[in-house]
């Protein structure tokens, strides 16, 4: 009976040991309660503006296509996919060895052809995706298709729960409840005074695109980030760039079949003349386009690699209530009692799973001094 204080305490000894250890830090790394240091903290704000600024301008650039004069939903997917050449260097520079490597026997590579059936799959589903997405501000005022797309962390947050079994707190319920309110009630919205000639048929087209856009959009983020639990930790970060740069050739690719077999390339030459800002201007639109899409990629994956698919589209649709503001401004949308309520419920609901986040950091920060207070205990000392 004696020996058994004694063999416990061996046994603490030895758990604390393993969780000083780099392979166990690296395998924790996505879920651990070890607080943030600032390195962190700068890559956090760096995704989070990269995010930000590439979904405004993203969006504002693609209404400006239409606004003017394009008419092709296929060259406005294109434009938003054909930018992935921008990520070739960082995918070079990724592919160079880590200076400690970290080898984890337990984790199986994925084969080649696994490998490449889940890039060709996230390419078409990328590819499909952008194309309901470019619908969406052909047919709605921009400020009214921003709003919509909020719901996107509603769906996300439902694909987290059964992929990733994503705990729902209070205010993260609170959030997903408001967020898709807001949607809800654009439904309700008769007024298309901002847009004349667009049917309401061709509105309900345009709001059908724009929620099942969004419901896709919150799969694949939560599929990439289960795809990222599943890759061995030494080469995590190579594998990041690797899926960014194939999935999107393959997206691009179906994107320039899809305008040929549409025959919506036959009237571009039409509509390069007619673009009422110029020929150069519908070559920049297009090209600014691509780099603002493609910096939103990087801000997205790295948030999903830093912390959660959920927490990534948490800080997308963060900026989703300036772009209402936005489009007032340069493209004259109206605003209206119901966008502006909307827009309130928005943001609530964004503050509100923010607030969460803050909790959960000061949640594990408690965590962790408790742990390190419970390692650097004299009794363990004397027993090990």
């Amino acid at each position: 009976m004696g020996k058994a204080p004694e063999l416990e305490l061996n046994v603490i000894v030895e758990e604390t040991k393993e969780a000083t250890s780099v392979e166990y830090t690296a395998s924790k790394k996505l879920t651990s309660s070890e607080p943030k240091n600032f390195r962190w903290w700068l890559c956090m704000v760096v995704y989070t503006v990269f995010v930000l600024f590439g979904q405004s301008a993203t969006t504002l650039l693609g209404r400006l296509y239409y606004e003017k004069g394009g008419k092709s939903i296929w060259v406005a997917t294109f434009a938003q996919l054909a930018g992935f050449p921008i990520l070739i260097p960082f995918y070079c520079i990724s592919l160079s060895p880590p200076k400690n490597p970290i080898t984890n026997t337990q984790t199986k590579q994925l084969s080649a052809l696994v490998l490449a059936s889940i890039y060709f799959s996230f390419g078409i589903f990328l590819a499909t995706d952008t194309m309901m997405y470019s619908i969406g501000p052909f047919y709605l005022p921009v400020s009214t298709f921003s709003l919509i797309c909020a719901s996107q962390l509603a769906f996300n947050a439902l694909f987290s729960y059964f992929l990733h079994s994503q705990k729902f707190t209070p205010f993260i319920i609170n959030s997903l409840v408001l967020q898709t309110v807001s949607s809800t009630l654009l439904i309700f919205q008769a007024d298309t005074s901002d847009h004349g000639l667009i049917s309401k048929e061709m509105y309900a087209i345009g709001f059908i695109c724009t929620i099942s856009a969004s419901a896709g959009y919150g799969l694949m983020l939560s599929l990439t980030e289960l795809f990222f639990k599943r890759l061995p930790k030494g080469e995590t970060k190579t594998k990041v760039f690797e899926m960014m740069v194939y999935q999107s050739i393959i997206a691009t690719s179906a994107a320039l079949v899809g305008l040929f077999i549409s025959g919506e390339w036959k009237g571009l030459s039409r509509e390069i003349e007619e673009f009422a800002l110029g020929k150069f201007s519908y070559a920049m639109t297009l090209i600014e386009t691509a780099i603002a899409s493609q910096i939103f990629v990087v801000g997205t994956i790295g948030l999903i690699f830093e912390v959660s698919s959920l927490f990534s589209n948490a800080i997308s649709v963060l900026g989703l209530p300036v772009i209402p503001i936005l489009a007032v401004i340069f493209f004259h949308d109206k605003m209206d009692a119901i966008k502006v309520i909307a827009m309130v419920l928005v943001t609530w609901g964004i503050v509100s799973y923010v607030y969460q986040c803050y909790l959960h950091d000061k949640s594990s920060k408690s965590e962790y001094r408790g742990s390190n207070e419970v390692s650097n205990s004299p009794l363990l000392e004397e027993v090990s």
